[in-house]
């Protein structure tokens, strides 16, 4: 799979106000990420910082995902320098970043994933460029991946039109339960307070002309219908362990 072909038609869906649907992997085996590569998403997140997977396990779990021609993206633990080399140097075509705050955070977390001169990541050798063979082809990849940045705190909201004005950012996800835990309202996503953030977000992308996303967590796919239609555009559709959990429970029969 070309990966910067990937980057650019996912980028060109959104700029056309397509959406762009992914999915989410929280269980590292590359099995399922094969099954989750053949399953018909834009890209699949690797959950680095709520799933149980280490950077050693990336390799194999970006070759399973891209046989279906699916765009990796690494969901950072963090967003420190290490945790996006680490990521994108293993093949990852973007990252998901955590808990963004401040401008001057995203910022920061994106010139560590650019190559310089449009960032600081530290250039070298890694499964990213085939160990050099495509070193010169990866350059441009290099100096803007895929850039999303999760929304999950009240001081995120407060923050957000400086946040949405950081050059180089591809679309913002909305991290529902933590952003209603941080308003102490966790889960309670029909309460005023909660669905006014909500609808600030939404409006400051409009205006911003930054694509907004969110986590669609039970697969159900009028729910994603209806995301879709209030004008979400940049959408994870479940996980790989939400669908297991759904699908393994032992039928009940009167």
């Amino acid at each position: 799979m070309n990966r910067l072909e990937k980057i650019r038609a996912i980028r060109a869906a959104l700029a056309n106000k397509q959406a762009s649907v992914g999915s989410w992997m929280q269980i590292p085996h590359s099995s399922i990420a094969e099954i989750m590569g053949q399953a018909g998403y834009d890209w699949v997140a690797v959950d680095m910082e709520h799933g149980a997977i280490d950077a050693n396990q990336l390799p194999d779990l970006f070759r399973a995902l891209e046989l279906g021609g699916t765009l990796p993206l690494v969901r950072l633990a963090q967003g420190h320098t290490k945790d996006c080399k680490q990521a994108l140097d293993a093949g990852a075509g973007g990252v998901i970043v955590p808990m963004i705050e401040t401008a001057e955070h995203l910022v920061a977390v994106r010139d560590a994933c650019r190559w310089p001169p449009a960032g600081t990541r530290g250039v070298g050798f890694s499964r990213a460029n085939l160990f050099g063979k495509h070193f010169e082809a990866y350059r441009q990849e290099a100096q803007a991946p895929l850039l999303v940045a999760m929304i999950e705190h009240v001081r995120a909201v407060e923050n957000l039109e400086s946040i949405l004005a950081v050059d180089g950012l591809d679309a913002i996800l909305i991290g529902p339960y933590d952003l209603s835990a941080s308003m102490g309202l966790t889960a309670e996503f029909d309460q005023p307070a909660f669905c006014a953030a909500m609808e600030r977000i939404r409006a400051l992308c409009a205006r911003s002309n930054i694509v907004c996303g969110i986590h669609v967590v039970d697969p159900d796919p009028d729910a994603l219908r209806q995301r879709i239609l209030e004008g979400y555009r940049f959408i994870a559709y479940s996980i790989d362990s939400v669908f297991l959990r759904l699908t393994a429970s032992l039928p009940k029969f009167d």
